[in-house]
């Protein structure tokens, strides 16, 4: 199954952002903005919810963070316990260290593979561009064109991004999903 995308071009990522506000205040539905490099303040113009990557990193960071305490625990209070220079078996500020680095290397190899699963950026996974240059000093902004959208509303989406000061307004239709 094909997709069928319609996009405009920007030169600058100022005009992108002023683009985007317009078409939003007309009730369009943009599908995504493409970037060459991150552009602050544009998912608070695409009226983007907050991302919940931090929750999970909290989360992944306190599993990691008990997982350690719990291992070193059983470790030296009933699996193995040693007298090391006359400490008792369960010394706390001695397994501190041990926490804080496993928290950190738990919550941080767990976030990027959760971050890679939702992106879709596995291995052999490949990514039709929309425009070569949108790698490079160009700036998008997509919208879906499917089954649903009628040549009246693609009219006027073309319209919209003619009327927002895009470059080149171009059609694409892409065999592989976006």
């Amino acid at each position: 199954m094909a997709n069928k995308f319609i996009y405009g071009i920007y030169d600058d990522e100022q005009k992108l952002i002023d683009a985007v506000e317009q078409v939003r205040s007309q009730g369009l539905k943009i599908h995504d903005c493409i970037t060459p490099f991150p552009v602050h303040g544009l998912d608070e113009a695409m009226g983007l919810k907050e991302s919940r990557l931090h929750i999970t990193g909290f989360l992944y960071g306190m599993s990691g963070f008990a997982f350690a305490f719990s291992f070193m625990t059983w470790v030296f209070t009933s699996n193995w316990p040693l007298i090391i220079g006359g400490k008792p078996y369960f010394s706390f500020p001695a397994f501190i260290p041990v926490m804080f680095e496993f928290t950190v290397l738990t919550a941080s190899v767990l976030m990027t593979f959760t971050f890679l699963a939702r992106c879709g950026l596995y291995p052999g996974r490949f990514r039709d561009t929309l425009d070569v240059r949108l790698t490079d000093d160009r700036f998008a902004m997509v919208f879906r064109s499917d089954a649903s959208t009628t040549p009246e509303s693609a009219n006027q989406i073309v319209q919209a991004l003619r009327n927002s000061g895009a470059l080149e307004v171009n059609e694409k239709e892409m065999s592989r999903h976006y």
